[in-house]
């Protein structure tokens, strides 16, 4: 009988590690960058355009009620993060804390949310590019611009801007994470200029009513608006490619949560009070509110921001599914053709192609919606597995080395799990069916491939037999 539920100790993901040949060359600088570039792309210069339609002025306390449930399960992801210093993120933590079974749909959901968030991003850059270009009289086909529920055929800019990003993450990691130092240094400063611009134009009377659709308002815009904090979990899955892990996780993890929440609730504060809720566009928010009170410098300075800002964020969210896919590859849930590494890059080239080529079919042919739909749930369930994690490898593992600890366990894990559960339950219906049949997809491959294929399983199965 296989046991389902077969754990993973510490030792096993560390032979695991030796074995595998990622260069360390990361530090607590590039991992805050890196969360930094995560973090902030479409989810500031698209979401909050959608959360404004949603929840009007209270937007920004939308933003806060997201913030709050990040920062909690940043702590949590901090602690585990200097426990195992290994790629995986809650994928490995989870093959710990409960077992293979629970790690497997844990990553099935993690690849829910990165391949998807990747795909959002990508489509919300093409959408910001085609806003920014109707500005100077150029329009892009329709057809080669949106996807076929949109009305297209494929959106190309997406499906391209993909395939430049992993060309990237192929080559190496401490180049990529050059490129996105400097993508995000530019992100900011753009953003800082949005804010310092846009306050001088507030009209107070645009605050008025503050919530017109109440308090489900408000969580129903936090639900949608909690896409913009996704991708700082990414940076746990850089563990391996980091000098010193057990510092600069949690010290870059903590910088980055600083500077998203601060900059977040500076942006949906102006934009609101620049542009009347109902006339925000969606897809094109930050220049176009600028626009609309005249700045238009300042309009095509954000809108050219947006457009190189938005690839850092792919940069790093295609680079953590790519490692997770890599994990789970080394304990054999997938194809060994997962966890290559090139000889040439000292990267996972073959599942960086794949994983672009998957991420681009996803951006080139979903809309936006339903890809911000479905990333969220996907990402909450994540997060909630990981703070149950805390607490139970706090009871499992006293022991082990904890270079950070998430402050007031088991009280804070518990409010994340409480936050994540509120807010996967405002998500409309059609999204948890949605989810419940990819889950049903993923347990599936689990029993065909995973099960069959597991080192973990193997190994067991060959002690038996010496006996």
């Amino acid at each position: 009988m296989v046991n389902l539920f077969r754990k993973k100790s510490i030792d096993d993901f560390n032979n695991t590690v030796s074995q595998t040949n990622l260069k360390k060359g990361l530090t607590s600088f590039d991992i805050a960058a890196m969360g930094v570039g995560s973090v902030i792309g479409t989810g500031i210069f698209v979401a909050t355009g959608q959360g404004a339609h949603m929840a009007g002025p209270a937007v920004t306390l939308s933003y806060v009620i997201a913030a709050i449930t990040a920062v909690l399960c940043a702590l949590t992801y901090a602690e585990l993060a200097t426990m195992f210093p290994i790629s995986g993120s809650t994928y490995s933590y989870c093959y710990i804390a409960f077992g293979e079974i629970i790690a497997w749909i844990l990553a099935w959901n993690l690849i829910l949310e990165y391949l998807v968030v990747a795909a959002t991003i990508a489509t919300g850059w093409s959408s910001t590019l085609v806003g920014a270009l109707a500005t100077y009289n150029i329009h892009l086909p329709e057809m080669i611009t949106k996807s076929p529920l949109a009305g297209g055929i494929v959106d190309l800019p997406a499906v391209l801007i993909i395939a430049f990003i992993s060309w990237i993450l192929y080559i190496g990691v401490s180049e990529s994470a050059k490129v996105n130092n400097i993508i995000v240094a530019i992100k900011v400063s753009v953003i800082v200029i949005f804010i310092i611009v846009g306050v001088s134009h507030v009209n107070f009377a645009n605050y008025h009513p503050f919530a017109p659709f109440g308090f489900k308002g408000v969580m129903s815009a936090a639900s949608i608006i909690f896409f913009a904090f996704i991708g700082f979990d990414a940076v746990s899955t850089a563990a391996e490619e980091t000098v010193d892990p057990k510092r600069d996780i949690p010290l870059g993890l903590g910088i980055c949560m600083v500077i998203v929440v601060i900059l977040y609730i500076g942006v949906s504060l102006v934009l609101t009070g620049i542009v009347p809720y109902k006339l925000i566009d969606i897809n094109n928010a930050l220049p176009a509110s600028l626009a609309y009170v005249g700045i238009n410098w300042g309009s095509t300075l954000v809108a050219v921001g947006a457009i190189i800002g938005m690839i850092s964020a792919l940069i790093v969210t295609v680079y953590g599914q790519v490692r997770i896919f890599m994990s789970m590859s080394r304990d054999g849930l997938l194809p060994k053709s997962f966890s290559i590494i090139s000889k040439v890059h000292n990267t996972p080239a073959r599942c960086t192609v794949m994983t672009g080529a998957a991420t681009a079919i996803l951006g080139g042919f979903l809309p936006l919606s339903i890809l911000i739909e479905l990333c969220n749930i996907g990402t909450l369930s994540a997060f909630l597995a990981v703070s149950v994690g805390v607490i139970v490898l706090r009871k499992t593992m006293p022991d082990v080395e904890r270079k950070f600890k998430c402050p007031g366990v088991p009280v804070t894990p518990i409010l994340t799990i409480f936050f994540c559960l509120y807010l996967m339950i405002s998500l409309p219906a059609v999204t948890w069916i949605r989810f419940i049949i990819w889950t049903a997809i993923g347990i599936s491959i689990y029993f065909m491939y995973g099960l069959r294929h597991s080192t973990l399983n193997q190994s067991s199965r060959r002690e038996k037999e010496k006996y």
